[in-house]
């Protein structure tokens, strides 16, 4: 009897501020999930420390396009190369440099580097994709129908009142998880890496940010 890994995923619906809400879940091997709300940075980090995940993974923006240094700064330059992938699989999104995805930006990546300081391994997901390659529905379409969607994938756990941001934060551990299990696919590019889940189908999608 071959005895798999138990893996624990700390995934993170990140809001731009503090002052949002961001969604959190723990996530083990067998898929038992627990989710909760939380603000600050300090209060993700404190929670990371305690819970000492093998995989964090953060839906906001990690990395900047190749060739930008700066968000404060005009550019021509909006999409990274992994974006680019996203959009080869019919993904839509916003791009990092577009109003309030320029914060979002900017947290995620000073977060990650806080994480990784800690030595906690981070990755870059995007549950609103995620969704789409896994057949379910987006929150868009009603968090119900979102809830239901990560049942059928076999998450135990969930409650019938979860927010959006909860359930995201589901989506990321979920990955996380497939990550770790080697049944992802990584779109990988000079400036950065989004970790999607491998295809399964594709829904008609609508343009959504990150953190979506």
């Amino acid at each position: 009897m071959i005895l798999m890994p138990n893996y624990i995923v700390l995934g993170i619906d990140l809001a731009g501020s503090e002052k949002r809400n961001t969604g959190i879940c723990i996530l083990d091997s067998q898929l038992n999930a627990v989710t909760l709300i939380l603000h600050t940075d300090s209060e993700i980090l404190s929670l990371a420390e305690k819970v000492k995940p093998d995989l964090v993974a953060v839906d906001a923006p990690l990395t900047l396009p190749y060739g930008r240094k700066t968000l404060d700064r005009k550019e021509n330059i909006h999409f990274r190369q992994c974006d680019k992938k996203l959009l080869e699989l019919g993904i839509k999104f916003f791009p990092i440099t577009l109003g309030p995805m320029r914060t979002l930006t900017r947290r995620g990546i000073a977060l990650k580097q806080k994480l990784e300081k800690l030595g906690f391994k981070v990755i870059e997901v995007y549950p609103g994709g995620a969704q789409d390659l896994l057949g379910i529905p987006r929150k868009s379409k009603g968090l119900k129908k979102l809830r239901d969607g990560l049942i059928r994938l076999g998450i135990k756990g969930l409650k019938e009142k979860m927010s959006g941001d909860e359930l995201d934060a589901v989506t990321a551990a979920y990955v996380g998880l497939l990550f770790l299990e080697g049944k992802a696919l990584l779109l990988n590019g000079k400036d950065g890496c989004i970790v999607m889940p491998k295809p399964r189908t594709i829904q008609n999608t609508t343009t959504n940010k990150h953190s979506s």
